[in-house]
């Protein structure tokens, strides 16, 4: 079930962070009536998708950090794997270099809060407890407001990698919905026209594109 519209589920969990360190037990509560955060899941450390979204993240991030957005991902690797990835160099399969923080869901009950593990445990006919599916994430995307409220999602299966300026549109968009209590149509952008949420707004808008 969608989370959208919906308090984001709290946790607490270790993480690397500042990629040099880990804390025990980071959340995402901190950030609550100060900033918004995009909270991003991904499979695997040292995979193959995975470094590329991140990086695209990092290489982003000041556009995030402009507008008052924090970025965290998580996966269900271990804290320990995290800062292992990122102290190793671009050029060895790392991703040093990255600054946000990455969560260590290895219990992986954030992921099923989220609604995005790939699979689920169940019991075989001879009653021995199974994982159907694969016990990792999906590549979920939430864009959680400063009230802790999820105003956007997005899960990509395994193949996919998200679009990171799609991610800055959606914050856009978001604060331009906040600022002008305007709605944004089909394809927005900063810069583009809106319009009010009434019929006859809707009417304008289409008249003139």
């Amino acid at each position: 079930m969608s989370l959208v519209g919906k308090k984001a589920p709290v946790f607490k969990a270790p993480a690397a962070v500042n990629g040099s360190e880990i804390v025990s037990d980071f959340s995402l509560e901190q950030y609550i009536g100060k900033n918004e955060v995009i909270f991003f899941f991904y499979p695997k450390d040292y995979t193959f998708v995975c470094p590329t979204e991140i990086l695209a993240f990092q290489e982003r991030l000041a556009e995030f950090e402009k507008r008052g957005v924090k970025v965290v991902g998580a996966s269900t690797d271990t804290e320990e794997t995290h800062l292992a990835w990122l102290t190793t160099a671009k050029n060895k399969g790392g991703i040093e270099g990255v600054t946000f923080p990455l969560v260590a869901d290895t219990a992986k009950t954030i992921a099923s809060n989220y609604g995005i593990l790939a699979g689920d445990w169940n019991y075989n006919e001879e009653g021995e407890l199974i994982f159907e599916g694969v016990p990792i994430a999906f590549r979920g995307t939430f864009f959680i407001d400063k009230e802790g409220i999820v105003r956007h999602e997005t899960v990509n299966d395994f193949p996919l990698g998200r679009n990171i300026d799609e991610m800055i549109r959606i914050v856009d968009a978001w604060h331009h919905i906040q600022e002008h209590g305007e709605v944004c149509p089909a394809n927005w952008k900063e810069g583009k026209d809106a319009m009010s949420a009434t019929r006859e707004g809707v009417a304008e808008y289409l008249a003139n594109h």
